[in-house]
């Protein structure tokens, strides 16, 4: 392997994929936005969930809406929990009641009507982040997804998603923290700036 030439064709299809993030996803990014600022407003709460590095990104995720992004502003806290880092109750809910249904479980206990569930899958396949989608709208909670591909099973089935234009898994991530921070910037500048 030519590791240089990785190097630069690493970055040249990271750079791309932001370039079609720009090109075919503003529209759903406006909306994420929109849907968001709309229920913090109303005094509603974020969850986060999905596997992986996702369950990494939500942790990042409502970290930053938590504490804050920008450090132009001095806001308040936004509510915003990540339900993928708990380790007693994910291992509990996969040995009681089997992993694909810890993240439901989750939002069965926490999440409320008008919440939000941000809902992050690079397939758009993975059984228990829909279980989790199909109980926040059983609560009456709005629903978003970043997804990549293709969209997967999860694709239409939300009231807003991000569907990362690649295949790539690290493109697929790297375009959905991109995303959040923008989404997590423009809300926090609609709610406090």
């Amino acid at each position: 392997m030519d590791i240089k030439k990785f190097i630069v064709d690493s970055l040249e299809e990271s750079s791309r994929t932001k370039l079609d993030i720009l090109a075919e996803c503003k529209t759903d990014i406006f909306q994420i936005i929109e849907l968001t600022a709309d229920s913090l407003k109303k005094g509603n709460k974020l969850l986060l969930c999905g596997n992986g590095g996702s369950a990494a990104d939500c942790q990042h995720i409502a970290t930053e809406f938590m504490i804050r992004l920008s450090h132009k502003l001095d806001r308040p806290a936004i509510p915003a929990f990540a339900i993928t880092t708990d380790t007693s109750n994910l291992t509990a809910g996969g040995n009681d009641i089997g992993f694909e249904n810890v993240f439901a479980r989750n939002v069965e206990g926490l999440g409320n009507d008008g919440d939000v569930l941000i809902a992050i899958s690079t397939s758009g396949n993975s059984k228990n982040v829909i279980l989790a989608i199909e109980k926040a709208k059983s609560k009456n909670m709005k629903c978003i997804a970043l997804l990549g591909g293709d969209g997967g099973k999860i694709k239409g089935t939300v009231d807003a998603e991000v569907i990362i234009p690649s295949t790539n898994t690290q493109r697929i991530q790297e375009g959905h923290i991109t995303v959040a921070h923008i989404l997590c910037e423009a809300v926090e500048e609609k709610l406090y700036g």
